[in-house]
């Protein structure tokens, strides 16, 4: 009898961790603009002053974003086509945003829309460097660890929280490769934090992770790095913020 009921608790066991590989995760992203551009050294007082007159009323700029995840893929894009503002008033068309990840065959293909133009960002797997701490903290309803990296392009600080519960290595942004679903990402100590709001375990649909019929010009992740390199620095020589026409 004991062993029958071991294996039942076995079998119960098994059964809640593969329901934890499948499912979607909802996220907020908040873009503090005059933080931002407080650290803008190529801008003037003047400019400063005067963003930091702008933001002043709406210094937390929302965005809600979905990750579509199984232990092979992950599929992260805006929860809808359309933005607004909190109370509606406003609406705008959010730009072309489909970063999708193949763990299974270490393939990535990512749509962005920016510069001006649709990019199609094909190329193998590239992980993070990761370097994990040992501290914790409760996302979501999920004990999570701390993780850092950095962006070598945009010079950012990468801290990542991830939750072993949920073993699969996807994550918002372009970032993957945790033990573990990254539930919050917090870019360059706070000018940009995605954190996830819900996580809902189901069984997906074929469609769900599968891409559309992908139009834009297609380029690798070289490729890409360049361009943001170049924005960036003519950006700066223009005394402007490059991250109007590039996701911060």
């Amino acid at each position: 009898m004991k062993k029958l009921i071991m294996f039942i608790v076995l079998l119960m066991s098994v059964s809640a961790v593969a329901q934890q590989t499948e499912g979607v995760v909802t996220y907020e992203r908040k873009t503090y603009w005059t933080k931002i551009y407080s650290r803008m050294t190529y801008l003037s007082q003047e400019q400063k002053d005067r963003i930091a007159q702008t933001w002043k009323n709406d210094e937390e700029n929302k965005e809600k974003m979905k990750l579509t995840f199984n232990q092979d893929a992950s599929l992260y894009t805006y929860v809808n086509e359309m933005g607004s503002t909190d109370d509606g008033r406003y609406t705008w068309r959010n730009q072309e945003l489909l970063l999708y990840r193949n763990f299974a065959k270490e393939q990535k293909t990512d749509v962005v829309e920016m510069l001006g133009k649709t990019y199609v960002i094909d190329d193998s797997l590239h992980t993070p460097v990761w370097k994990i701490g040992n501290q914790i903290k409760d996302i979501a309803g999920y004990i999570c660890m701390r993780a850092e990296s950095e962006d070598p392009i945009k010079k950012q600080k990468i801290t990542a929280w991830f939750a072993q519960d949920i073993p699969v290595s996807a994550g918002p942004e372009r970032y993957n490769g945790l033990p573990g679903l990254i539930l919050e990402l917090n870019l360059n100590d706070g000018d940009v934090v995605i954190e996830a709001t819900n996580v809902t375990f189901r069984k997906l649909t074929p469609d769900e992770l599968k891409l559309p019929k992908l139009k834009g010009k297609k380029i690798n992740d070289v490729a890409y790095d360049e361009l943001i390199r170049q924005h960036i620095a003519e950006s700066m020589t223009a005394h402007r913020n490059p991250y109007w026409a590039i996701r911060y």
